[in-house]
């Protein structure tokens, strides 16, 4: 796979979102809210949150699975010591690295939780071969991520303005399905959609912002947007508008759960 992100870039703007993050990831909460009603073992002794950003959900991972020790993983710094000060878990190891060359031990985990964090790999064929590696045998991994399809309405509208890449790209399901099943046979995919309403375009793009998910793209456009380009991509926004009187910003989401055979 082509390097589509660049890593120091992406660990950068997660990093600078760490306190406005929690006030804006409504998505995220749910999307991981869904993923952890998957789960339903009631314990496991070694459980990573891998990309565990502001650590929302290390308590919640605590109360179910009652480890013996929860590892916190992210490749941002700046979220880790954001949610090493504000989540009170026991037995937490906070720990930064890239999720393609994770440093434990082979067999060391027992579950693996991961909410919208593996999309931002540059390759997730090696990702997928770290997880099988850091699992225990019987050792289960429950992820999600985003696909192509999300926040079309943004990328079309731009696309009415201009040439440039002003909207993350993430892989198909087809994709994922056969970059996973190289190392991870068994794996359960599934698709799912939310679709998020707002009264102004900029609520949107704030929110964006203040999760630091906004363009991060290698290929992006850099620099200022002129007033008139900024009206024509409004206005082409506008064509999304339902009956409701809401702009809607969808999002394809992939659920995919392992059990290491």
């Amino acid at each position: 796979m082509s390097a589509q992100f660049l890593k120091p870039q992406i660990a950068e703007s997660f990093s600078r979102a760490a306190v406005s993050y929690d006030s804006v990831a409504q998505l995220q909460r749910r999307i991981g809210h869904n993923l952890l009603e998957s789960l339903d073992q009631r314990s496991a002794p070694v459980v990573m949150d891998l990309g565990c950003g502001t650590g929302y959900f290390a308590p919640l991972l605590i109360e179910q699975l009652r480890p013996e020790q929860l590892i916190c993983f992210d490749l941002a710094q700046g979220m880790l010591e954001y949610a090493r000060q504000t989540r009170a878990t026991a037995n937490t190891l906070w720990l930064c690295g890239d999720a393609e060359n994770i440093p434990l031990a082979d067999s060391s985990v027992d579950l693996i939780f991961s909410s919208l964090a593996i999309q931002w790999c540059e390759n997730l064929p090696s990702l997928f071969s770290e997880v099988a590696r850091v699992l225990k045998p019987g050792g289960r991994f429950l992820f999600s991520t985003l696909g192509p399809e999300t926040l079309f309405e943004l990328r079309d509208a731009w696309s009415a303005v201009d040439k440039f890449q002003h909207v993350n790209r993430f892989i198909s399901f087809e994709t994922l399905q056969a970059q996973a099943t190289e190392h991870l046979q068994e794996v359960s995919l599934r698709e799912g959609r939310e679709v998020l309403l707002y009264d102004q375009l900029r609520e949107l793009t704030t929110e964006l912002k203040g999760i630091g998910a906004h363009n991060i793209s290698a290929g992006r456009q850099n620099g200022l947007t002129g007033k008139a380009r900024i009206s024509a991509f409004k206005q082409a926004y506008e064509q999304f508008r339902g009956a409701e009187g809401k702009l809607p910003a969808t999002y394809q989401v992939f659920y995919g759960d392992y059990i290491n055979g």
